[in-house]
Parts: C-alpha cells; sequence; structure tokens
C-alpha cells in the first residue's frame, strides 16, 4: 500500500468515503459525522493536505493531516507536532490495519518536517475507537471538554474530544 497525495479529480471519490463513514458510524455508534463542506475538502486538496491510501489500483483509505489543531489542542499546538483527521477506510479494506501503513507514512512525513509527534482525536465516548487507537501505539493522554466549537465541523458540537498521540 502507498500513500499519495489527491488531486481535484479524487473530490467525488472522498464524499463517497464520507457517505460510507457517515452509513458506518450510524450503524456502529450513537452519533456520525454530519457531512463536510465541499469547500473544505477543497482547500485541503488545493494545500496538500488530504490523501489516499492506495493498494494496486483501489484506494482503500483517505485522511487529512494539519500541521497545527489550535481548536482541538489548544496550548499544546505549540508543539511540533501533524494531525491526523477524517480517516476513512473504503469497506473492502476493514481489518486489514491500513491505520498501521498512515502511521508510517506519518512518522516518515514528521522526520522530514522536524516534527515530533502524531496526534489525532476522536468523540470522547467512543472507547472502542479509543481502544483501537491506543492498540496501534496512541496513548490517550486526556479528554478536553471544548470551551468554543466556533470553528470547527458540527460533528464537535456532540461530545468532549479525546486527544490520542504517539512520539514519531
Amino acid at each position: 500500500m502507498k500513500v499519495i497525495r489527491c488531486n481535484p479529480a479524487d473530490i467525488d471519490l472522498i464524499f463517497e468515503f464520507y457517505d460510507m463513514a457517515i452509513a458506518y458510524q450510524k450503524q456502529q455508534f450513537h452519533k456520525a459525522w454530519m457531512g463536510f463542506e465541499r469547500a473544505l475538502v477543497e482547500q485541503d486538496i488545493d494545500e496538500g493536505r488530504q490523501w489516499k491510501v492506495v493498494s494496486g489500483d483501489k484506494v482503500a483509505c483517505i485522511f487529512v493531516h494539519t500541521n497545527n489543531d489550535p481548536l482541538i489542542w489548544l496550548e499544546k499546538d505549540a508543539d511540533p507536532a501533524i494531525y491526523l483527521h477524517r480517516i476513512v477506510t473504503h469497506d473492502d479494506f476493514r481489518g486489514q490495519h491500513i491505520l498501521q501503513t498512515i502511521i508510517e507514512w506519518a512518522k516518515g512525513f514528521c522526520a522530514e518536517n522536524g516534527r515530533t509527534y502524531i496526534r489525532m482525536d476522536t468523540w470522547s465516548d467512543n472507547q472502542h475507537l479509543i481502544d483501537y487507537y491506543i492498540r496501534s501505539g496512541f496513548a490517550h493522554i486526556g479528554t478536553l471538554v471544548l470551551p468554543d466549537k466556533a470553528g470547527l465541523p458540527v460533528h464537535y458540537g456532540s461530545s468532549d474530544s479525546a486527544l490520542l498521540e504517539m512520539k514519531a
């Protein structure tokens, strides 16, 4: 599997993945993403932060990285970290440990860009997903009660955030 930067031709595929993720979330959990603005995804692509994991000629997973996340990580955002967001694995590739491919990519990205940490967040009441991230090498470093959700996607309004990180 390889990690490749997305391009504008991938935008419809990205939204197919988001729709698939929302359907899966509704089956597995009591919350689901509420969709994303097309302009946000276009900006992620334009800024080179939207990625796809490819296996052969199939896209197995998509994700976004950012170099800052001050609305979630507050003062810890000053640390040299990258932040992983909106990881979606295609149903056909579930259980194939694609997160490990993303982690290896992130470690390489961190090494090339002087970053020390790989971070992510999820809903604090999704213990199943938190446990999966811990088994994958992340440490659960705390729960954040977001004081102000302005500027965040709508789904942040429904829960506090579990903060996870690993050393790159």
